[in-house]
């Protein structure tokens, strides 16, 4: 019996990253739905951009006050759970403060000091983003598409960490009590200045007992240490999956120059043949038998590519995309945002589909027009404000042209004006409706 409470903790410490294991197959499997993409060149250039971006927060300088609490509640959070492995060992074992043992007293001291300043940065962060998400009225925080479990998730994302930031101090100031106190075996080590300020005053009023202040810091650690696990499980049904995938998307992310787009090898070289005026057009193509892909575009999700699906779930749904959309600005439904939200929600839709089949079985769905409108896909302008603006380089904008691509090119679906464009540049070699012999006359004029 005197080992029930280890048994209990390996039992739930398994259990929990067995969960969050299954929930990591389960994305990595949804992603390679996708086709396959080459992003393996430039390695210097992709590990030096992810360090800045995803570890550096680069990008979210752009907005000061958001970049500074996110950076608060981003590394104060990283660093507090390094405690994890403190409490894993204390846990297992039944010892106290593990890491003083292989620290020292007063390089542990400094160390917790630390912790619980961070702690504080991070209380702070997480009670001005929910004023801010909740009572402030920022626009892109506040708009339609948020209605509903995004604006619930990003809600209890913020309570939760609040929550175990509570726990953690309530779990120091109850154990500094009782090192003061020589109770049992708390020894004196550690140093903690917020919790010494804060809660420890507030214990010392109510006289609690040794007993009870031992039932309150074994409380506090064991909320602390579910609430960790049951965390780490819910970043899958979370906008928050982002704090693991943001590393991988800045890595794959395209390191192209803006506003190039990528071409189709089959079209390149049917074009090259037809412009060689020594081609014979009845040859083969040179290299081999190279094949046609077997659609031009993307209708689904398995016709994007696997960034394009990492993208998806790495999406913050911070809205910097949307807020600096000049279709959205102008009141049109496009939401760069969405766009990504809505690949998640089919890609889901997806998996769940393989999880009760065991195979894909056609649903009668499609990303295009089930998820995804035309109108919506039409009304972007290409100026790449999106991409440019996301905070871990994410890409909305190549999943618009591949639909697009698929509309013009499978389905012939193109609006009347691009389908007199294009007539144009076909018929007249220029986009305008005039003779080709008409062409410089604007320079005689």
């Amino acid at each position: 019996m005197a080992y029930i409470d280890n048994i209990i903790f390996l039992i739930l410490l398994v259990m929990g990253f067995w969960l969050f294991a299954k929930s990591l197959q389960k994305i990595y499997r949804n992603i390679r739905l996708g086709r396959e993409i080459n992003r393996n060149d430039r390695i210097g250039e992709r590990w030096e951009t992810m360090a800045r971006v995803a570890m550096g927060q680069s990008k979210m300088t752009k907005r000061p006050v958001a970049g500074i609490l996110h950076l608060f509640v981003y590394v104060g959070f990283i660093i507090i759970n390094i405690e994890l492995i403190e409490i894993i060992v204390d846990g297992i074992f039944g010892t106290h403060r593990f890491l003083a043992t292989i620290l020292g007293n007063t390089l542990y001291g400094y160390f917790t000091a630390t912790l619980e300043v961070l702690a504080l940065l991070v209380v702070i962060g997480v009670v001005l983003f929910f004023i801010r998400r909740n009572f402030y009225g920022v626009k892109r925080l506040t708009m339609k598409e948020l209605f509903g479990w995004p604006k619930e998730d990003a809600n209890w994302i913020l309570i939760i960490e609040f929550a175990l930031m509570m726990a953690f101090f309530t779990m120091n100031a109850s154990d500094f009590i009782l090192q003061t106190r020589g109770f049992d075996h708390f020894s004196r080590v550690g140093s903690f200045p917020i919790s010494e300020i804060t809660f420890v005053p507030f214990f010392e009023v109510f006289s609690f007992d040794n007993g009870f202040l031992f039932g309150i810091e074994r409380a506090a650690w064991w909320f602390h240490f579910v609430g960790i696990l049951f965390f780490m499980n819910y970043l899958y049904y979370s906008k928050h999956l982002h704090i693991i995938l943001a590393f991988p998307s800045t890595w794959y992310a395209n390191l192209e120059k803006k506003g190039k787009f990528n071409n189709l090898d089959s079209v390149t070289q049917e074009i090259k043949l037809m412009m060689d005026p020594n081609a014979d057009p009845y040859a083969a193509p040179a290299g081999g038998n190279a094949e046609a892909p077997s659609k031009f575009g993307a209708e689904d999700v398995f016709d994007l590519n696997q960034v394009q699906l990492l993208n998806a779930y790495s999406c913050t749904e911070c809205g910097r995309c949307t807020a600096v959309c000049p279709a959205n600005i102008t009141g049109k439904k496009l939401s760069p945002r969405l766009i990504l939200m809505k690949t998640r929600d089919r890609l889901e839709e997806v998996g769940r589909n393989i999880d009760k089949n065991g195979k894909f079985e056609d649903d009668g769905k499609k990303l295009l027009n089930d998820y995804i409108t035309k109108e919506e896909l039409w009304a972007c302008t290409t100026c790449n404000a999106c991409t440019e603006a996301c905070p871990v380089l994410l890409d909305p904008l190549s999943i618009i042209f591949d639909m697009r691509r698929f509309l013009v090119m499978e389905q012939s679906a193109a609006p009347q004006e691009l389908n007199l464009m294009m007539a144009n540049i076909e018929n007249n070699a220029a986009p305008w409706q005039y003779n080709q012999a008409d062409r410089l006359n604007w320079a005689k004029d």
